[in-house]
């Protein structure tokens, strides 16, 4: 895992400390904000743990709603970062408790937003860290090469497993990535409960900010 020195860490906390809100929702292409800004997209699993993650990284508690039930994203939800950056919370795939007409609407919502935004700088994949990569988010990881959209893994709930099984499994994630060409290669192991790996989240999305 990439160390950070200090000044790395500051800038990522200082990207996070000024205002935050929720911007909008979109549930058709239409209604897309400009293209003003850099972005930076999570997508994961129903139940992966995305809006936990993302109240975790602006540090707000009910930024992003968290619900014990999956699907409960719908739409591509906007927050905007102060006037630098915006965060994208895309819809959860895999289970969901919702028509397979609705959810065939916006899994096509999200795969159209990841093919042609051109603003997105980087795709953070979130996977569980206690059960690793399954079918559907090498789907996803698939499509994300055939986009040539930069994607990134971000495990979610380590706080979970052991060390052990958290570094087993951080080697065994990045041995899949090696072999995709749009995939950043570090594997990033974070907990929203913890805080743990969170700094360096942050820290990875203002260099991004920074390289625009």
């Amino acid at each position: 895992m990439t160390a950070f020195d200090d000044a790395a860490l500051e800038a990522g906390r200082l990207l996070f400390a000024g205002p935050i809100a929720f911007e909008r929702g979109v549930a058709k292409l239409a209604d897309l904000p400009p293209g003003d800004v850099p972005e930076v997209a999570f997508a994961g699993r129903s139940n992966v743990g995305k809006s936990s993650l993302i109240n975790a990284l602006t540090n707000r508690r009910a930024l992003a709603r968290a619900s014990a039930e999956p699907g409960r994203t719908r739409e591509l939800n906007y927050f905007r970062i102060g006037e630098t950056l915006r965060l994208v919370d895309l819809p959860g795939y895999g289970y969901a408790r919702a028509p397979k007409t609705e959810i065939a609407r916006w899994t096509a919502l999200m795969r159209d937003f990841l093919r042609g935004r051109a603003e997105l700088k980087r795709v953070f994949l979130l996977i569980d860290a206690r059960h690793g990569l399954k079918d559907s988010d090498l789907e996803i990881a698939a499509s994300l090469d055939a986009a040539a959209v930069n994607h990134q893994i971000v495990l979610t709930k380590a706080d979970k497993i052991s060390g052990p099984a958290l570094a087993a499994r951080i080697a065994e994630t990045g041995a899949a990535l090696a072999r995709r060409p749009a995939a950043h290669p570090e594997v990033l192991a974070t907990s929203a409960e913890t805080g743990a790996g969170i700094p360096a989240l942050r820290a990875t999305i203002a260099a991004l900010c920074r390289a625009v």
